[in-house]
């Protein structure tokens, strides 16, 4: 059987003259629309309550997928004029049945969890669409949790999203809401489950728990030892736990809650025992951590000055400020939240001058110099006084330390180190500082000594496995990492750079082999976020890196975190507190 319109309509187009009607489907549809309007041709007719809406069948399939699979296979409504929807918002389905014919439909804050819930049911995709994007300009402290809810009842993963992204940005003031005191407890102990929110710290969250058990005690004592356990009452201090959370009523006669409170004093009373002791609950959120600074380094341009700052919870690197001048080799150390940057060279001649970065202002300040002009050097602060050790002062290595007193901003030395080491890794262990491998002049070092400021001495410890000179050093859960660096100067053909990690532990006077990187890093920046160990940039014997891993000491995996905006090598990476 041929065509309805006949075998004409099969011949090639390319014989004939080829017209196009401008607007014709918009025309055809706005004559649908008089048709509905005046209720003719119209063959069948959809119900939703008291409200009965003729349509056209052909129209409705046109548009929406819901309506093509009833009206166009084999089911009992295909054959029938009048379909009951009984689980449709009848305003809400003749919001959708206009928007079948004109393509319009109006979003008000009134209607549009209905209308979106219709859309959904009609599968009109791009009404769901209209409608999410309206949800998500409407999110506030006050409405976020409940469009959240709604938004995974109708599996819109895109809105969802939004709002739980939009309730961990604001948690501090979502908790200050009528919505969030209604929460059901299972949905409590999810919100403070995540390792996301918000908050400056983690009492913020131990007084939302508060709020929320105290808006109706009675029905909610016996939830609070599930709620508890999701406060991380061990990065609560000492004095916070004995007067706030020991001697609150709520949890007198709770033994979980007892438990609970007793373990996280336990971890202040025996720090030595706390790498034993880590859980969920030692684990600090993401926002109370504060930020790393990657600062300055050696790139393709041979100096890198910018200065960018890694956040846990959002995983991006951004440019928030430049040094006042080319650096390469120096140290940099934190001192209530302000950078210390400390020697290096300009690539002429070696520096003993000494600058103060202020994150908040992004403005640097000069400070008096050291005696000896320093790079490759390693800086750490003990107790108050920073610490530069070591280095090369343009002629020879350097065993010399100098300690700074920021109060009297005044330097001075204190007992050399018993090696001369450049390119030395310097850490802060147990209010002691150690000197990690290094250069000597004639070979890279395995060694390692500590020194102890009360007695102005220092002291040999057990000495790495591999020599290194370059390597990063940062301290863990009360152990010293070694990471990365390189067994020979450049210079050596035999030269190789590493991505084998060593682990010191103090108690014991040993080291032991952790898992490798996933790539060879010389000179790489290295600094503790949270509970993870961060290996930035650095050189792999061919390019300057980009690429950042971070070290989990409970998995002892590496993963891959969001790399650096330019590749460099040398980079100084610590960590700012949060305020």
């Amino acid at each position: 059987m041929g065509a309805p319109w006949g075998d004409s309509m099969e011949e090639n187009p390319a014989e004939g003259e080829h017209f196009f009607s401008i607007n014709h489907a918009e025309r055809t549809f706005k004559k649908m629309q008089g048709y509905l309007h005046r209720r003719q041709l119209t063959d069948v007719v959809l119900i939703a309550g008291d409200v009965r809406i003729p349509a056209h069948r052909l129209v409705l399939s046109s548009v929406s997928d819901y309506f093509a699979a009833m009206f166009t296979n084999n089911l009992r409504e295909s054959q029938e004029t009048e379909i009951p929807l009984w689980s449709i918002d009848p305003p809400a389905l003749k919001a959708c049945i206009q928007y079948i014919y004109t393509g319009e439909v109006v979003l008000k804050e009134s209607n549009v969890e209905r209308l979106l819930a219709t859309a959904s049911i009609l599968q009109l995709s791009e009404v769901v669409e209209a409608c999410c994007g309206f949800l998500v300009k409407q999110l506030h402290p006050s409405n976020c949790l409940g469009i959240r809810s709604f938004a995974d009842r109708q599996s819109c993963v895109d809105l969802l999203r939004a709002a739980h992204n939009y309730t961990m940005e604001h948690l501090v003031e979502v908790t200050q809401n009528q919505e969030f005191l209604m929460l059901g407890s299972e949905e409590v102990c999810n919100l403070f489950s995540s390792d996301d929110l918000n908050v400056p710290k983690e009492e913020t969250v131990y007084y939302a728990m508060l709020a929320w058990a105290n808006y109706d005690t009675g029905s909610r004592q016996s939830e609070i030892s599930k709620l508890l356990e999701h406060i991380r009452l061990p990065l609560l201090s000492p004095q916070f736990l004995s007067d706030a959370v020991d001697n609150n009523p709520l949890f007198k006669g709770d033994d979980k809650c007892q438990r609970l409170i007793m373990d996280a004093m336990k971890y202040h009373l025996l720090p030595e025992r706390r790498p034993l002791m880590q859980s969920a609950r030692t684990k600090p959120r993401k926002s109370t951590v504060g930020a790393l600074y990657a600062v300055g380094g050696m790139d393709s341009t041979k100096g890198a000055t910018n200065i960018e700052k890694y956040e846990l919870r959002t995983n991006v690197w951004t440019h928030v400020g430049h040094m006042s001048g080319r650096r390469l080799q120096f140290g940099v150390a934190v001192i209530e939240d302000k950078l210390y940057v400390v020697g290096g060279r300009d690539g002429l001649k070696t520096l003993n001058t000494v600058e103060c970065y202020y994150p908040a202002s992004k403005t640097w300040n000069m400070l008096p110099s050291m005696g000896t002009h320093r790079h490759g050097l390693g800086v750490g602060v003990v107790e108050g006084p920073m610490y530069a050790v070591g280095g090369h002062d343009g002629w020879s290595y350097l065993a010399s330390v100098e300690r700074y007193d920021p109060h009297s901003k005044q330097w001075s030395y204190v007992a050399p180190m018993s090696t001369p080491r450049s390119t030395v890794g310097v850490a802060v262990l147990d209010r002691k500082l150690y000197a990690v491998g290094g250069r000597d002049g004639s070979s890279c070092l395995r060694s390692m000594e500590v020194y102890d400021p009360h007695t102005n001495r220092w002291s040999l410890c057990a000495p790495m496995s591999k020599r290194r000179g370059g390597l990063g050093v940062a301290v863990c859960n009360g152990c010293l990492y070694a990471i990365g660096g390189h067994d020979a100067p450049a210079t050596q053909q035999t030269s190789k750079q590493f991505d084998c990690v060593e682990r010191y532990d103090p108690r014991s006077d040993t080291w032991c082999t952790v898992a490798p990187m996933g790539m060879c890093r010389d000179a790489v920046g290295v600094a503790v976020l949270g509970d993870r160990l961060f290996a930035v940039g650095g050189y792999d014997g061919q390019s300057y890196l980009s690429a950042v891993e971070c070290y989990d000491p409970q998995t002892g995996e590496w993963t891959t975190a969001a790399p650096l905006t330019p590749g460099r090598a040398g980079a100084c990476v610590v960590q700012v507190p949060v305020k």
